[in-house]
């Protein structure tokens, strides 16, 4: 229970990102366009989008905001477990009417949880959505002027789900746009990449094990 509660708002962001991948633009047709040899282009547009600098300084705006749901659902997670643990420890010294009454007031206290994770959840989700949004509409922009400026006659999606299996067989490395409309995008918008995050400490080696003196 513990675990799930604390963990539920992480997983929204997840949900969120899905939910809003559904809903981007359909790519332009360009019915005029002078017939000519098809060049074809790669992108896996969910994963660039929310690569890009904007999106993740105003995702980690949000991870921020929401810091306080997740320190109290952490308390009311930590409380529960401390009450079940006392359930357990009384439950042979406690009348059936009492144990009844401290069981109904733990699941009380679940179902209050489960509520305020499930309503912070679909707050968070909503905001993310509306993140994802904003940026994959002006991501879309850039997009489709790379496209003119290189001559794309055709892209593709390479974003995997369950609803859309990939729809690429096969794919060079260098049919891969990704990473430019991305590199296109950060310089556009202007927002700096994020910090970098502190290196980690090494791990101490064990000291070598001094042999015993002979004797």
């Amino acid at each position: 229970m513990k675990r799930s509660i604390v963990l539920v708002l992480t997983l929204a962001s997840g949900f969120a990102l899905c939910a809003a991948a559904q809903t981007l633009p359909a790519p332009a047709t360009s019915p005029s366009a002078p017939a000519g040899p098809t060049k074809v282009a790669v992108i896996a547009f969910q994963a660039a989008v929310s690569q890009t600098n904007e999106f993740q300084r105003d995702f980690a705006d949000l991870q921020k905001k929401y810091e306080p749901k997740r320190n109290q659902l952490k308390t009311m997670a930590d409380e529960i477990e401390g009450l079940e643990k006392q359930l357990q420890a009384q439950g042979s010294t406690l009348s059936e009417a009492d144990r009844a009454a401290k069981t109904k007031s733990v699941d009380d206290k679940k179902k209050q949880a489960q509520r305020f994770a499930e309503d912070a959840q679909n707050d968070l989700g909503g905001e993310v959505n509306e993140v994802y949004s904003k940026v994959a509409t002006k991501v879309f922009d850039v997009l489709s002027e790379y496209c003119k400026q290189q001559g794309f006659t055709l892209v593709l999606d390479g974003t995997a789900s369950q609803q859309q299996p990939p729809v690429v067989l096969y794919a060079t490395p260098n049919i891969d746009i990704s990473k430019a409309i991305v590199d296109a995008y950060n310089v556009k918008s202007g927002v700096p990449a994020p910090p970098a995050p502190p290196p980690s400490a090494p791990t101490p080696k064990p000291a070598p094990k001094t042999p015993p003196a002979a004797h």
